[in-house]
């Protein structure tokens, strides 16, 4: 009885050739994704929404008394997207000053000097990306603002 990688009939296979070792892996990869499948298959199964039959409707007021604002939806997301971003600079900041100490701190090390240059020009790159992105954002949501509030519309 040899002692081998797959499982058949309670023996123990191990592959031994280069061949064995394709079966085995196309199997062990068959097997992984089917395991896988199920995994996200079972799992948003039982994400599933079910209706509520008994609900009270809320109103108009309900969100009075739970202590939230009756402010624009677009101020809200203006307010979220500006502390994304200047959470973003922040790390840009960061990022910067990294650099800068491991270039000052390379000591001639040429393979620091590098990786520190990399960080710099990824820095860069990513304040480059949120400067745009700022600008994008604020962009859309002053046209949004200005065409929501314009009373003059023209009938065809």
């Amino acid at each position: 009885m040899r002692v081998q990688g797959l499982v058949y009939r309670k023996v123990v296979h191990f592959p031994v050739n280069s061949i064995q070792k394709k079966v085995y892996n196309h199997l062990f990869m068959k097997r992984t994704l089917v395991f896988l499948t199920l995994l996200i298959v079972g799992f948003f199964g039982l994400m599933h929404a079910f209706p509520v039959f008994a609900a009270d409707p809320l109103g108009v007021n309900y969100g009075a008394a739970s202590g939230l604002s009756g402010q624009d939806l677009r101020v809200s997301i203006a307010r979220v997207i500006k502390f994304i971003l200047s959470f973003l600079g922040i790390i840009f900041v960061i990022l910067t000053l990294y650099a800068g100490f491991m270039w000052m701190t390379s000591a001639g090390n040429e393979d620091r000097v590098g990786t520190a240059k990399k960080i710099l020009w990824g820095a860069i790159i990513g304040l480059a990306i949120i400067l745009f992105s700022y600008a994008i954002t604020q962009f859309v949501i002053t046209n949004l603002y200005e065409v929501s509030t314009s009373q003059s519309y023209t009938t065809p």
